[in-house]
């Protein structure tokens, strides 16, 4: 040992322990701060200088130092073989056209800082949290607001669709044209407007926000606006802003569902008698909403040109045009039932259907440019429409179960204060103010300009899972009253539909196992997607420029996650004091280590990872809930750091954080790394001992629980937005004026409950021994009417609906009958 120590230079006068060490801590500095390869370079040399080392190593040294940092010696010596291998390989993957259109649509927006693993969160809080403008919020408060007005769930469900009032009201408000520029008729809105209108309108009746969001989603407005035509635009979209067209969109069909690329729908070019282009085309469609009522067809398909009339290629590819319904050929009037929801959802046959080569969308132009056209309004869409219906129906279930729990009692006691209670409403009030926020930020980057395909993905995917989640809650905490069909139930027909906000879109299977993180991994990583396209074209150069730096990009996240991990956090710096900091830190954890292992799962499956779908899930599941996250960080410091939201605010970062242990864990036992497997089932426990997140506490879930219960401006923030009827006998209504009566009277029951105990007054319902109470002189006369208005009025508020055989037997379409239990049909005592 001391001859060891002797060739140690200045590392001699410290013990070996130390100068380990020092080197060790040194490598972990200069990769947490990512440190550029000259001053690792410095580094090594002063190492050399240290132990005294013979003049052979500061040649072999040398050798490497300019091998690594001169590119044209480095790419001779080192990225040309390289790559030679990796294609030899077929190490990464493969991209089709099909894929590398869908991977290139949209842009990169704060995704790309939580994959980057050091994520600029001055950037992220900078971010647009938009409010709507006066016109904005003024159509929301007079045709959204009197357009709920006009309809109710059972009324819709039972009549299996709308009133023609309805329909020509939403025409006339202009309903369909939210996204058309005024200079064609249009309302021009921004994707906050047309979220908060969605979400209004899905808040009173899931099949009217269908109906008003699929004409402003994906379909002929959409692709107009951005790819069509001069003549298109002009002929078209004055007459989708008015109603006197109603749209629809073709794409799925039997054998193209989530995979819409193997669509076999076609159109083949040929000429005409007159001279002119025309289209003959052949399809079989399924599951167009709107189709049976729609007067112009937005139809993908694919376009051949045998005669190569309109350029070189016979197979053009997917290709987007616009057919008026009533083309000859066209065959519509049919109808799916989906799961027994009553908005029109509808299959659509072609056959040998003829239409000018101008309705190409785009015109000659557009031919084979539908795929792009389709992911790029998807890539905005996905963030809007079943995002904001998921709000709409989280946030009526937050105020509607809030209310429900104040009123129901069992046991004496209202059932809000049972803990198995409380339990699911935590969840509901939590995911709604996670979803709330996430909304919001995720317009506010639409509205800026911003296409971000994985992010809209995220939305998409979870705003429907936590949307599911919290129908389920609600259905499990009314019990009976969820089960009983008819106008007093609210959340029996949002259950049904559940599904179906699952599947369209991009089935949430799909999105989660192959989009966000697949398609989200090369297209977000700062390096993938450049090294991938430098292989398919055989460039060196940009092979080189990128792959270094990934290795440094891995090598520094890899620091980050390990001295992180160490700290909880702590070394990282948070842009803001108070409740967040916390929570930016926890995030600046999380992307370290998400970065790290992402490039672990790169490196180990390299083009064989989009067949590991399992493993991709879960990282899905971690870009996610960094997402959802920071939005809800925007959200608690863009409203001023409301104290009466901060319950709901560190529940959902908690259940955030809590999610993507859940999915590191996953990662960790289950990944597969050639010779180091152990290494990672060593790290998954140490995860587990020093976890990044725990599920929310009791204490936390109690206080989101209580303050769903409690009446006043605080309950009224957490569920802006939605439609509250001031009808005391509508569904929702019931429970406000109850609500309110049993707040009300809260201190006279106190004195009841007092004299009960005392045995002052019979331990009998509150209704029967309220006049025995004015006689005692428990209460004067006034309470006692109190208690009596407000105990008949909570009776009333607990009955479920009930029918004749007659009226059960004879709901139809043209005359609905059956309107419920009346509340002078409702018992007068509770026993």
């Amino acid at each position: 040992m001391e001859a060891i120590m002797e060739l140690f230079g200045f590392f001699s006068e410290v013990p070996l322990w130390a100068s380990i060490g020092s080197a060790f801590l040194l490598m972990l500095i200069l990769g947490y701060t990512g440190a550029p390869l000259w001053l690792w370079a410095v580094a090594g040399y002063v190492g050399l200088a240290g132990l005294n080392a013979p003049a052979w190593a500061y040649i072999t040294y040398t050798a490497l130092v300019l091998v690594f940092n001169i590119k044209p010696i480095r790419r001779v010596v080192l990225s040309g073989p390289i790559m030679k291998l990796l294609d030899a390989l077929n190490f990464l993957p493969k991209i089709s056209q099909t894929e590398q259109t869908a991977i290139e649509a949209g842009n990169v927006w704060v995704e790309g800082e939580l994959f980057s693993g050091k994520p600029d969160f001055k950037k992220i809080l900078d971010q647009d949290y938009p409010e709507l403008d006066k016109e904005e919020q003024a159509f929301l408060d007079g045709p959204v607001e009197a357009l709920c007005g006009m309809v109710t769930d059972w009324d819709v469900m039972v009549r299996k669709g709308f009133t023609e009032e309805v329909w020509e009201f939403m025409r006339k408000e202009k309903f369909f044209g939210l996204i058309v520029p005024k200079k064609y008729g249009g309302l021009e809105f921004s994707a906050t407007a047309h979220s908060a209108i969605v979400a209004k309108l899905a808040s009173r009746c899931g099949p009217l926000a269908t109906t008003v969001m699929v004409p402003n989603s994906l379909g002929p407005a959409e692709l107009l606006l951005h790819y069509g035509t001069e003549d298109q635009k002009d002929h078209y979209l004055p007459r989708l802003a008015s109603g006197e067209e109603m749209p629809c969109f073709g794409l799925t069909e039997a054998n193209a569902g989530s995979d819409a690329g193997s669509m076999r729908s076609e159109g083949v070019v040929f000429k005409g008698d007159d001279g002119e282009l025309y289209l003959k085309m052949n399809f079989e469609k399924r599951y167009i909403t709107l189709a049976a009522i729609s007067t112009v067809i937005g139809l993908a398909f694919n376009l051949k040109d045998p005669d190569h009339l309109i350029g070189d290629e016979e197979n053009r590819g997917i290709t987007c045009a616009l057919i008026p319904s009533d083309t000859d050929g066209v065959t519509l009037g049919r109808r799916h039932d989906p799961l027994g929801i009553p908005f029109y959802n509808c299959p659509i046959d072609g056959k040998d259907v003829i239409v000018p080569i101008d309705a190409i969308i785009g015109g000659k132009e557009g031919a084979g440019n539908g795929w792009r056209m389709l992911m790029e309004s998807l890539a905005v869409g996905r963030g809007i429409s079943l995002p904001a219906q998921s709000v709409g129906g989280s946030k009526m279930a937050t105020r509607a179960i809030g209310a429900y729990t104040a009123i129901r009692k069992q046991f004496g006691l209202n059932i809000g204060k049972f803990e198995g209670i409380e339990e699911p409403m935590a969840r509901i009030g939590g995911y709604t103010y996670l979803m709330e926020a996430a909304r919001r930020y995720t317009t506010g980057g639409l509205d800026s300009g911003q296409k971000p395909a994985v992010v809209t993905a995220i939305a998409k995917y979870n705003f429907t899972e936590l949307g599911r989640e919290i129908v389920t809650d609600a259905m499990d905490i009314v019990g009976g009253a969820g089960i009983s069909r008819g106008p007093r139930n609210i959340f029996a027909s949002s259950y049904t539909a559940m599904p179906i906000a699952i599947t369209v879109e991009g089935a949430n299977i799909l999105t989660r196992t192959l989009m966000i993180f697949g398609q989200g991994a090369i297209r977000c990583h700062p390096y993938a997607y450049n090294e991938i396209d430098a292989l398919m074209n055989k460039d060196v150069k940009q092979f080189d420029d990128n792959f270094w730096k990934h290795i440094g990009h891995v090598a520094k996240n890899k620091s980050r996650a390990f001295l992180l991990s160490l700290t909880r956090g702590r070394l990282a710096s948070s842009p803001v004091s108070g409740p967040s900091a916390k929570y930016f830190r926890k995030l600046a954890w999380t992307s370290a280590s998400f970065a790290f292992f992402s490039d672990i799962a790169l490196g180990s499956y390299g083009g064989a990872l989009k067949m590991k779908e399992k493993i991709a899930g879960r990282y899905a599941d971690i870009l996610s809930y960094m997402y959802l996250a920071s939005g809800t960080l925007k959200r608690f410091e863009a409203e001023g750091r409301r104290e009466a939201d901060r319950p709901y605010f560190e529940w959902a970062m908690e259940y955030s954080f809590w999610k993507i242990q859940q999915a590191f864990e996953g990662i960790l036992r289950e990944i597969q790394v050639p010779g180091l497997s152990w290494v990672f089932r060593l790290a998954g426990v140490w995860g587990r001992l020093n976890p990044i997140g725990t599920y929310p506490s009791d204490k936390l879930g109690h206080k989101v629980a209580q303050a769903m219960q409690t009446r006043g401006e605080d309950r009224d923030h957490m569920t802006d937005g939605i439609y509250l009827p001031e009808d005391k006998e509508s569904a929702v209504g019931r429970y406000e004026h109850t609500m309110k009566l049993v707040e009300e009277a809260w201190p006279v029951f106190k004195k009841l409950y007092k004299a009960i105990k005392a045995k002052e007054l019979p331990k009998e319902p509150y209704l029967e021994i309220a006049d025995l109470a004015v006689e005692k002189g428990v209460l004067n006369k006034e309470e006692g009417e109190l208690v009596k208005k407000t105990e008949k009025a909570r009776n009333d508020a607990i009955q479920v609906d009930e029918f004749t055989l007659d009226e059960y037997d004879n709901e139809t379409p043209t005359k609905p009958y059956g309107d419920g239990k009346k509340p002078e049909e409702a018992p007068q005592a509770m026993v």
